[in-house]
């Protein structure tokens, strides 16, 4: 079922809702307007799924679980790697980094082309384009979009970096950050997160992700269960959250419970150790069935698609071999 989804999730064309600024501690930013109706329902059955499901070797359906790093500004023997990764394996999407707009679009084009199924193409884009391409429009970064009291003018430029992706050709933009930054001292999220308040925090976050969805981008709300207390990067190292439950369910897990009553398609879940949640020694979250499974699916009642942060980083690629750190972050229930 779970790949199921992720083969259909590309049909999907999100319009959600319009948002008013409202006072600090009201959530719900879109108490003044009515919900718009979709057009076209999601369907996560449809006979084209289940056509193209049932023509996939095992091999290939495993590989349509894994989406691969790209930049585009390499040479010809990087490509040609790529493009034996598409013909050989099928697989299931691609994550763009370094490259110009012009060169991405033409082996975006040419690399979809080759796929025997078509594949879900991602960007790292929480300021717009410009965090990944060259000669694209710079947004500001989160930190200053949380000062900012008109979550309209944030709506807006959800808006406008879910067109521009969208005329990339993407279907997901790992966005927005809605990690709670209580730690002064954090190395990594800092100026990527909307601020230390979880009110405004969620606020900012949910005005962001009905931007993008209504542009028919898929929003990824992460780093869960929450980046922001850590004092350690990891890309780098293991993280160790060591807050009670208590403080974490009312700070850091408070944005991802509001983002998912209002729509939020995808969660990426971060490499972080925390015994408050999983006691197992060591044990990265991205890698944990109690709290991908237990706590974001079946306790917070998730049930978009569910992303690993990447699974390079060295907060979690020492834990397993490669190919058995794949197979435990599916058995933990991550979806990609």
């Amino acid at each position: 079922m779970k790949l199921k989804y992720f083969l259909s999730i590309s049909l999907i064309t999100f319009s959600i809702f319009l948002i008013n600024p409202t006072h600090p501690g009201n959530l719900d930013i879109t108490e003044n307007f009515s919900d718009r109706s979709l057009e076209h329902p999601p369907n996560y059955s449809t006979p084209w799924v289940d056509s193209v499901f049932n023509s996939l070797t095992l091999e290939q359906r495993i590989a349509q679980l894994l989406m691969i790093e790209v930049s585009t500004n390499q040479n010809r023997t990087y490509y040609n790697r790529i493009e034996r990764l598409i013909n050989n394996h099928n697989i299931g999407g691609i994550v763009f980094f370094k490259g110009g707009p012009a060169s991405q679009l033409n082996l975006t084009n040419h690399w979809q082309k080759l796929a025997q199924t078509p594949m879900l193409l991602a960007m790292d884009a929480e300021w717009g384009l410009s965090m990944r391409l060259d000669s694209t429009i710079s947004f500001p970064r989160q930190v200053t979009l949380g000062a900012i009291t008109n979550e309209r003018l944030i709506y807006e430029l959800g808006l406008e970096m879910g067109r521009q992706s969208k005329r990339m050709g993407m279907h997901i933009n790992f966005s927005p950050v809605v990690d709670v930054n209580s730690n002064p001292d954090n190395p990594v999220i800092n100026s990527r997160s909307f601020g230390e308040c979880r009110y405004n925090v969620t606020r900012k976050g949910m005005a962001l992700m009905f931007g993008m969805q209504d542009a028919g981008i898929i929003a990824t709300a992460k780093h869960f269960p929450g980046h922001g207390d850590t004092d350690v990067d990891s890309h780098h190292a293991l993280p160790v959250i060591n807050q009670p439950y208590a403080e974490l369910d009312s700070i850091h897990l408070f944005p991802f419970r509001h983002l998912i009553d209002k729509g939020l398609m995808s969660v990426m879940v971060a490499h972080l150790n925390v015994p408050s949640l999983d006691q197992t020694e060591k044990l990265p979250s991205s890698l944990s069935r109690e709290i991908v499974t237990e706590l974001l699916q079946v306790e917070m009642g998730f049930n978009g698609l569910v992303i690993t942060d990447a699974l390079n980083m060295r907060g979690v690629s020492g834990s397993h071999k490669s190919g058995e750190l794949e197979v435990a972050a599916l058995l933990a229930g991550n979806d990609i």
